[in-house]
């Protein structure tokens, strides 16, 4: 099992960037847990404190989308399922190897930023995900629209499953979420739930999922 987790953070210069508040909280509570159920468990990890318990887990860091996507890459043909729990940027500020080098300095007047488009990680490795391989992606949106984003994230970007949580999920011991699959069957969490209790309800589903890929051995083989 291939699990994402963390933040990105997009340089400005040699000592500013762009972040954003995701803590990694879910994907290395799923980590541990994958890894105690006898999964075979790499985590790619972003800038964060946080770190998984299980000695198990085959632990890798990343600070940029640029670098998680190598990860991936790298790491993707080799996996049974991938669960994308990573809150990747959408944009990075375009910048040169001279401004990465080296400080903006302090003025009084206006700083005008700007920014370009990231890869879509997620949509970029389902798109070469084989038959016997499992990929699961999150959609955080705000709670009026939960469920119509996750649900045309899924069907656009390929996915087998996506995990729909609102906004208020991100950094906090918590998770309120909806599983959807794109056979559009969906599972919902009990109210809020301590993330550490999401992780063997989300690896519920998907050991019931990666036991119906075309190589059944997918399950069985896993464990220890």
């Amino acid at each position: 099992m291939l699990i994402t987790a963390g933040p990105t953070h997009e340089p400005i210069d040699a000592v500013r960037f762009i972040g954003n508040r995701s803590s990694g909280r879910l994907g290395i509570a799923l980590a541990d847990h994958a890894a105690h159920c006898g999964w075979a468990v790499t985590l790619l990890l972003g800038p964060t404190s946080q770190t998984p318990s299980d000695s198990r887990v085959s632990l890798r860091r990343f600070r940029t989308t640029a670098e998680l996507d190598a990860l991936l890459r790298a790491a993707m043909p080799h996996c049974d399922v991938l669960v994308m729990a990573a809150a990747v940027a959408d944009y990075r500020p375009k910048t040169t190897p001279e401004i990465l080098g080296g400080k903006f300095k302090r003025m009084n007047q206006t700083f005008t930023l700007e920014l370009e488009p990231t890869p879509d990680l997620l949509a970029g490795v389902a798109a070469t995900k084989r038959n016997d391989q499992l990929v699961v992606g999150f959609a955080l949106e705000p709670a009026d629209r939960l469920l119509e984003s996750a649900t045309a994230k899924l069907h656009r970007k390929g996915l087998d499953l996506i995990v729909a949580n609102p906004l208020d999920t991100i950094d906090a011991g918590t998770i309120e979420a909806i599983i959807l699959g794109r056979d559009n069957t969906h599972k919902q969490t009990p109210g809020a739930i301590p993330k550490s209790d999401f992780a063997p309800f989300l690896l519920n589903e998907i050991e019931t999922r990666a036991a119906c890929c075309t190589q059944p051995n997918i399950a069985g083989a896993r464990r220890s």
